[in-house]
């Protein structure tokens, strides 16, 4: 399997598929996920001709179990490492969850000719965490309360999670994918139980303002209305407001998990501003 070494000496692991010639998209998974969440939007862009790539961020997937570097500093320093390794020039950076925050905070820092476009989906920034700055914000117990669960039961949490509020499946009428559900949970699992518990902090409390101020590139952000994970309005539209090149796409009753749960209208609109 292919793996990077960071100078600390953590060992990250990622997918890199097609022509090396061909543009690079490269995808940020979520909490506590890794890069086999991209799995419906790798498939397509390759069939597209694209040059896919998806790294299992540290402390998740097949990379390090990191007791320490579980911010999103470093989270975007790896990313950096990442695609210097490969040389990627002109790549478009697509992030979920936690994963769009680490597109915010590594596009903001990138080398010139390295970010042709990014995309943040479900995204965490600008900040999710309620405080005096961000009233609409979720209260810390929120939070807290994750980190309690994680300790507690992590596999039973993370069986809770996609069978309720993170694919929408706790709604009336939802279609529930038991397959779905436990792939969720092998993503989980995989990961290191510590890295899961800092990264809690990281996706929660770092403020983005100032990431999504500095990026120039075109960027697309993508979110649905019914997200129980990321609430819509306390994300969205405040992240557009702050970049300089924003265009905001809003999805009617879809949920946190919508590039799984619909991948046919996720993938038709990436399409589309990748070849704008």
């Amino acid at each position: 399997m292919p793996f990077i070494k960071t100078t600390d000496g953590t060992e990250i692991f990622y997918k890199d598929w097609g022509p090396a010639t061909a543009q690079p998209i490269v995808f940020h998974h979520g909490w506590p996920l890794s890069a086999d969440d991209w799995d419906a939007q790798m498939m397509f862009f390759l069939d597209k001709g694209y040059r896919v790539i998806a790294h299992d961020r540290r402390g998740h997937g097949r990379s390090s179990q990191t007791w320490q570097g579980n911010e999103m500093d470093t989270y975007a320093a790896d990313v950096a490492a990442l695609t210097d390794a490969l040389d990627l020039k002109n790549a478009i950076h697509v992030g979920h969850s936690t994963g769009g925050g680490e597109v915010a905070h590594y596009v903001a820092r990138a080398k010139p000719g390295r970010v042709a476009k990014a995309v943040l989906i479900g995204a965490v920034p600008p900040i999710m965490v309620k405080s005096d700055k961000n009233p609409g914000g979720l209260p810390l117990e929120v939070f807290d309360g994750f980190r309690a669960a994680l300790v507690a039961n992590r596999a039973q949490f993370f069986l809770d999670v996609p069978a309720g509020p993170f694919y929408g499946y706790n709604r009336p009428g939802a279609k529930v994918s038991q397959g779905v559900i436990e792939n969720w949970w092998r993503q989980g699992m995989m990961g290191g139980a510590k890295a899961h518990y800092d990264c809690i902090k990281a996706f929660s409390e770092t403020d983005f303002t100032e990431d999504l101020k500095q990026i120039t590139v075109p960027t697309l952000v993508m979110h649905g209305d019914d997200d129980q994970i990321v609430p819509y309005a306390d994300s969205a539209p405040l992240s557009v407001k702050l970049l300089k090149h924003g265009i905001l796409k809003t999805y009617a009753g879809l949920p946190h998990g919508m590039c799984t749960t619909h991948p046919d209208v996720i993938n038709a609109d990436l399409l589309e501003f990748f070849l704008d």
